[in-house]
């Protein structure tokens, strides 16, 4: 048996005596914040460069883009960019502004394409960067296209996810960041072999760290769910493991009550939790008995108190399910519905009081408890990051970056 298959029933286990005692994790101090923490526009900045601009974070799942030249394009905190899968099975990303007047080059969320042309002039861009043509060059002047391609953005693709690092000239390297523990635990899951068969992206009047701190915490179900996910899970009571960035937190369902007065023995006792992996900076990972949810928060690039907030079910084939048609995609139907129906009807409208509260000038100091574990885990490594500078910045214009070592403007030809 392997240290995380340990590790884990030992969290199931301790979640168990948690329902049977009204007990939690705790962490081991209290955490003050201020409101201003989530409407400062100089606070947001530096989370947008020194969060996003320094460590990967998932911009899509690896099926949204599975054949060559598909793409999707993303609005993520520093930069609009172009992901797109190349002719020989990887990933690149690229600024979608065109390198000569700025225009996007792609406006659809998503598609297959040979080429990225700007409606303006009608310049265009391979898809793996390279500048294609630039319209009436016999009159447009001398232009040095090794350095007029669109603008590489960091790109790794690892455990069924594409990772960026939304900066210009970065480094990525997605193992060292999740760190060995969460890597291999990424890896046991097989993500890659799932499909993305829900997804949807919304926008709220809502600063991105309310709704990241949502969903880290068992605290609220009972309060804000009563008739929906209280009625399925316990209230604060889970079990966490912390991985240094990173968390996961085990949480009972109330099928585990057949046990509070009698020893499971060594039963596996999966069917009855809900794991959820915080993955940092700004993803929920939750697996659920026959699929996972991931939930995505970016902040806006101009508001504090506005951010996206991306849905995705990720699930077996048709084909891999075994499953008729039919059912299939009425099961995933369902799914859906109930993931929006509790997060729009339930949620949102709470975050958004949340977020009206926070404006008021005398908000006062606020609190988190021992008993919000994962978010002291989010807010501990968010004041990190926003403390530590990027080192090594450089200006897209500046080709003397190795191509190796850091991406750059790729050369045309």
């Amino acid at each position: 048996m392997s240290f995380d298959t340990i590790e884990y029933n030992k969290r199931v286990r301790r979640a168990l005596e948690h329902v049977r005692n009204s007990t939690t994790d705790h962490y081991p101090e209290i955490r003050r914040f201020e409101a201003e923490d989530f409407t400062d526009p100089a606070r947001a900045k530096l989370e947008r460069d020194r969060v996003f601009g320094a460590v990967p974070s998932i911009a899509c799942h690896s099926s949204e883009i599975a054949k060559p030249n598909d793409f999707v394009t993303i609005r993520m905190p520093r930069n609009n960019i172009i992901v797109v899968r190349q002719k020989d099975g990887s990933v690149k990303s690229f600024v979608n502004a065109c390198r000569h007047r700025g225009s996007l080059v792609e406006a659809q969320p998503s598609g297959r394409a040979r080429l990225f042309s700007c409606p303006y002039h009608r310049w265009s861009y391979d898809t793996d960067g390279k500048l294609r043509e630039i319209t009436k060059a016999n009159t447009f002047g001398e232009v040095d296209r090794e350095k007029q391609g669109l603008i590489e953005i960091p790109t790794e693709e690892r455990h069924g996810f594409v990772w960026v690092v939304d900066r210009f000239g970065a480094a990525i390297d997605v193992a060292a960041w999740l760190g060995e523990e969460v890597d291999r635990i990424l890896a046991g899951f097989e993500l890659d072999k799932l499909l993305n068969v829900k997804s949807g992206a919304f926008e709220y009047e809502i600063n991105w760290k309310i709704t990241q701190d949502a969903f880290l915490d068992a605290y609220h179900i009972q309060y804000a769910h009563p008739n929906t996910a209280a009625k399925h899970v316990h209230t604060n009571a889970i079990a966490v493991q912390d991985f240094g960035r990173h968390a996961s937190s085990t949480t009972a369902r109330k099928t585990i009550d057949r046990w509070l007065e009698e020893d499971p023995g060594d039963m596996d006792l999966t069917p009855f939790v809900t794991e959820a992996y915080f993955l940092m900076p700004n993803s929920t990972l939750l697996r659920q008995p026959d699929h996972f949810e991931l939930l995505t928060f970016r902040p806006d690039r101009e508001n504090p108190e506005r951010s996206t907030m991306e849905m995705r079910v990720l699930a077996p084939s048709l084909e891999d399910s075994g499953w008729t048609e039919e059912r299939w995609n009425k099961v995933w139907d369902k799914n859906w519905k109930i993931l929006i129906d509790v997060i729009q009807q339930e949620d949102i409208p709470i975050l958004s009081g949340a977020q009206k509260a926070m404006q008021s000038d005398d908000a006062g100091t606020m609190l988190l408890g021992h008993n919000e574990y994962i978010n002291h885990v989010f807010h501990r490594e968010l004041a990190k990051l926003v403390a530590t500078e990027p080192k090594g910045i450089k200006r897209a214009e500046d080709t003397s970056v190795s191509a190796t070592a850091q991406p750059q403007p790729v050369a045309g030809g």
